[in-house]
């Protein structure tokens, strides 16, 4: 009997300290990695006449870019697949690249945006935090969802947005800050 109330204490103990670790990274979200960062800039994501998303950069740089850490906060307005939103970002990462990018990458870049991202509806929230020459991660509506190891794969990823050669210079203009445009798109 004193095996069996020291096994029962021992397993409260266990699942006691796993539920306090998977609460703590459930709440844990970008802002504990970037405490003082703040709002840059912010721009309202449409195409084709439907509003997709507000996109909302975060940095505690002056002047963020492609090498100092950053959060892109993307807030969905309307429903969007997952595999939708992976094919897009692949499709621009593809696009940004150039020849550069083998199909092995690229498919272990799909996979690793499969785990991070989920089907959107009006109303979620995806944040990604980007780490120069680390990696990134991601969070759906404040909750880390995947971790990505690759700063290739990051640097890529945030191009999308923040590289020169994007396909909507509006957008990265106005999510940097640099004029006041509200509306970006494309328009048919």
């Amino acid at each position: 009997m004193a095996r069996s109330f020291a096994f029962k204490k021992s397993l409260s103990r266990f699942m006691t300290c796993v539920l306090v670790l998977y609460a703590s990274q459930a709440l844990c979200d970008w802002r504990t990695v970037l405490p003082d960062a703040r709002l840059v800039g912010q721009a309202d994501f449409s195409w084709y006449g439907f509003d997709l998303y507000q996109a909302r950069l975060w940095s505690s740089a002056s002047q963020p870019s492609l090498e100092t850490p950053l959060a892109l906060e993307l807030n969905y307005r309307r429903s969007i697949s997952k595999q939708t939103l992976v094919q897009a970002s692949i499709e621009e990462m593809r696009r940004i690249a150039g020849k550069s990018l083998d199909s092995g990458r690229l498919d272990s870049w799909t996979d690793d945006m499969r785990r991070s991202f989920v089907d959107v509806r009006a109303g979620s929230q995806i944040t990604g935090l980007y780490l120069p020459g680390k990696g990134c991660r991601f969070y759906v509506d404040g909750r880390l969802t995947h971790e990505v190891d690759d700063p290739a794969f990051a640097r890529f990823f945030f191009a999308i947005w923040l590289d020169p050669r994007t396909r909507y210079p509006a957008l990265r203009q106005q999510l940097l800050g640099l004029n006041n445009t509200r509306a970006v798109g494309e328009t048919p």
